[in-house]
């Protein structure tokens, strides 16, 4: 996962660097104004962490409760320790019931599990009816936000796609765009034998699944297929429907800018006698896939997520790269510690310093997860490991040497400050700065003033006596 490669590609990109404003308008504007809507939000916050916190301390207690109400209202309930589990299971369940087609709405963990390619290699069809995965599935690109996963393209590139894979005349109007979205996918709902979502919580106490979406499609994929399979985290679990309706009052403000997304669907059990509509046979996958190895330790404050997105559409580096930059399913500061704690921190040694720690995405996220804290802690983990760079750790080294020495430390610091100064341009810019190229490849540093902070301090003490 080299993150430093792939983010420089994605800064020279102009189409990607044009989409990526939509954060700013759509997203971040949207989550202000919505929170501006409670009185209690703070309160509503605490809750919120409160009650994700509850349900980790105790989580064999509320998974075993919710198998338990699960398998009593005819939910077939299955474990997965792996993602290879995970495919091995669903492809068994298709096999059993004599699938040949299978409809998907957005599901984050079956984007880990590579569940697509899995169930294609078995000779299933596989569609997803998600609008943006849709256009994703025909542009054969993975997700770049969990929320919004083709907020990289823009609207000409989509109308391009459209014009080549359904060999239609090219649209250009949005609503045109989604009507024909429809008109292909429609005909895929009515076949499909078996349907497949992921699950925003489950509910302990009812046994239930629930999704949160604002297309009908989700609706669709869990009620018109004979089978539907519900694939979530073992995190996902929340103890009581009140607990949950705490946490739907920040889940769409967070991830959408909305106060309410447009459907929020409960599942409990398959298809009873006198019911109108769903599933024959319903089977809930609980997946740990690593999960289970955060319980008990510092990074186990990770694992409150509720998946919204709003810690990527708040980060400085998420807004300037993209999702595809980070290598893997979840992009933006939840990705740079899921990513290195699911996958290994040899395997994705960028991600721990793919952030500035400026501390939004902490102040944006609704259960109050300490991003910055968990990436300072990998960023610890990798210097023990000896996962850091010869050079970067010979520096590290060398600054700890000094601040220890205060003697030392000052003079040096008052030189650096004044040889930056003497490289600046007229305009007060460094074009290019020695052992720092990442800092000055593609911008220029700003140079300070040629004196230190104390000696600024000093300076202002003895002008106000």
């Amino acid at each position: 996962m080299h993150f430093k490669a792939r983010a420089g590609a994605k800064l020279a990109d102009v189409r990607l660097q044009t989409a990526l404003k939509k954060l700013q308008g759509n997203f971040v504007k949207g989550r202000a104004d919505r929170i501006a809507e409670l009185d209690n939000f703070r309160d509503i916050r605490d809750a919120a962490a409160a009650i994700r916190d509850r349900a980790l301390e105790n989580l064999d207690v509320w998974l075993d409760t919710f198998e338990r109400n699960a398998a009593a209202r005819g939910t077939v309930v299955h474990w997965a320790e792996t993602h290879e589990d995970v495919n091995r299971i669903v492809r068994e369940i298709a096999a059993r019931h004599g699938v040949r087609k299978v409809i998907k709405s957005k599901s984050m963990v079956t984007e880990e599990c590579g569940l697509n390619d899995a169930l294609e290699s078995a000779g299933l069809e596989v569609v997803e009816t998600d609008l943006g995965e849709y256009i994703l599935q025909l542009a054969k690109e993975p997700p770049s936000h969990i929320v919004a996963p083709v907020v990289h393209k823009t609207r000409d590139e989509v109308s391009d796609l459209f014009a080549e894979k359904h060999r239609a005349p090219r649209l250009t109007d949005i609503p045109a765009l989604c009507r024909e979205a429809r008109e292909k996918l429609r005909p895929h709902f009515l076949s499909a034998d078996m349907g497949v979502s992921g699950a925003n919580f489950i509910i302990a106490e009812t046994g239930s699944t629930l999704i949160v979406t604002n297309e009908g499609n989700g609706r669709m994929v869990t009620t018109l297929p004979k089978v539907h399979v519900a694939i979530t985290g073992i995190e996902k679990v929340v103890p009581t429907l009140e607990d949950v309706s705490t946490l739907l009052r920040l889940l769409p403000r967070h991830g959408t800018g909305q106060s309410i997304t447009n459907y929020v669907s409960v599942t409990t059990g398959p298809k009873r006698a006198g019911d109108a509509d769903g599933p024959e046979h319903f089977h809930v996958i609980l997946v740990d896939a690593g999960r289970t190895r955060l319980i008990g330790g510092d990074m186990q404050e990770m694992l409150r997520c509720i998946r919204c997105g709003a810690c990527m559409n708040h980060c400085p580096v998420y807004q300037s790269v993209g999702g595809h930059a980070y290598g893997w399913v979840y992009p933006g500061p939840m990705g740079a510690v899921l990513t290195p704690t699911y996958v290994g921190l040899e395997k994705a040694r960028d991600l721990p310093n793919a952030a500035t720690l400026c501390g939004q995405c902490e102040v944006a996220c609704p259960v109050k997860i300490p991003l910055p804290a968990l990436l300072r802690k990998l960023r610890e983990r990798q210097f023990e490991q000896g996962l850091k760079s010869w050079h970067e750790t010979a520096a590290l080294r060398l600054w700890g040497w000094l601040a220890q020495r205060p003697a030392l430390y000052g003079p040096a610091t008052r030189i650096q400050a004044r040889m930056l100064k003497a490289m600046a341009n007229p305009q007060g810019m460094i074009r290019s700065l020695p052992f720092g190229g990442g800092w000055t490849d593609r911008r220029d540093f700003p140079a300070p003033e040629g004196r230190t902070f104390r000696e600024m301090r000093e300076a202002s003490s003895r002008s106000k006596v």
